[in-house]
């Protein structure tokens, strides 16, 4: 049972640790547009500008790869709830924590799939 407990507190850290990199890489997509932008009006270095825009892309790169590993992660979580509460444990701090992330998730997944197109 307590390497279940383990397992559970494990899978919410990492639900929680992908949730923030994911805050992460969309506000460094936020400021790297802007910085491009900054560079265009500016009429900066072509070269420079280039570089600049492969930066961006690749911040933006990382936010769909960074939403499959936290599907993955919170769908690891949910079953590993299920499993404890089958063998009826289903209260503690552990088990209110991980519950909070997972409806967080949801809310995530809920209110940016509404407000913006996934990308491919």
């Amino acid at each position: 049972m307590a390497t279940t407990l383990r397992s559970l507190k494990i899978k919410t850290g990492t639900c929680k640790r992908i949730v923030k990199e994911l805050h992460y890489y969309e506000k460094e997509v936020e400021t790297e547009a802007a910085k491009t932008a900054k560079m265009k009006d500016n009429g900066a270095d072509p070269y420079e500008l280039k570089q600049q825009e492969n930066v961006l892309a690749e911040s933006r790169m990382m936010i769909p790869d960074c939403r499959k590993r936290l599907e993955v992660a919170v769908a690891d979580l949910k079953a590993t709830l299920v499993e404890l509460e089958e063998v009826n444990q289903k209260e503690g701090p552990e088990f209110h924590e991980a519950r909070t992330i997972v409806s967080e998730v949801e809310n995530l997944f809920t209110t940016s799939s509404t407000s913006e197109p996934e990308a491919s």
